[in-house]
């Protein structure tokens, strides 16, 4: 029986990922170095361990960039891009109809904990959410199921009475890691990536009736496609 639905932030409830993919690259080119996605892929839905892109330059280009410069420009033509973006379709409905269900709402983000309570409160979703477990939490983020954990552990909710909502390969990683199961709702950036199989997947949670997931969710696991 679902008692509870857990959020990814970034590029699942509104697409961060798109702008911060598309200000390094524009910046990348005027250093005359290509940012692919595969590469940039690397961080997305995790931390900079894999791939730092304001140190990359360096590192591997031997360009002399101030990397603290570089993370004030690209901040600044991200927060350019993000004044189109909005709330991507479906969240606010899913958000209110698990509340008037009686569901438990958490969210689990290997971001830091300012950035997503800052940008939820701006959007106007932070009292929807039970409990919030970011990086400041954990040692080891997405795809480390880490992060789920704790989530859970805050709702008080065990993984099968759980869904995940994510948009990124290592999103989906960590909650499947974690057992429990998940809705992939990738942006634009992360449709463009890989994934393994999941129980759902759509563009948005506009195309997925949220009742639909709860009578899923219900079901015998034998009796599920």
């Amino acid at each position: 029986m679902l008692k509870a639905i857990v959020f990814d932030f970034d590029g699942t409830i509104i697409d961060t990922e798109t702008a911060w993919f598309v200000a390094l690259r524009d910046i990348y080119k005027t250093y005359g170095v290509d940012l692919s996605l595969e590469l940039y892929s690397g961080c997305i839905g995790t931390s900079l361990h894999t791939f730092n892109p304001y140190e990359y330059l360096n590192t591997h280009h031997n360009l002399g960039v101030d990397s603290d410069e570089l993370r004030k420009v690209v901040r600044a033509r991200h927060t350019e891009l993000m004044q189109e973006e909005k709330i991507r379709p479906g969240v606010r409905e899913y958000l209110e109809q698990a509340k008037e269900a009686g569901l438990k709402i958490g969210l689990a983000s290997s971001s830091d904990r300012e950035w997503v309570e800052r940008h939820l409160k701006q959007l106007g979703l932070y009292d929807f959410f039970d409990c919030i477990r970011t990086a400041n939490d954990v040692e080891k983020v997405k795809p480390d199921p880490a992060l789920y954990r704790k989530t859970l552990e805050g709702l008080g909710v065990s993984v099968d009475e759980a869904v995940a909502i994510e948009d990124s390969p290592n999103g989906m990683r960590a909650a499947v890691a974690a057992g429990i199961a998940c809705v992939v709702t990738p942006n634009r950036i992360t449709a463009l990536l890989e994934f393994e199989e999941s129980r759902w997947r759509v563009e948005d949670l506009g195309q997925l009736a949220f009742t639909d997931v709860v009578k899923s969710m219900a079901e015998p696991l034998s009796r599920q496609v």
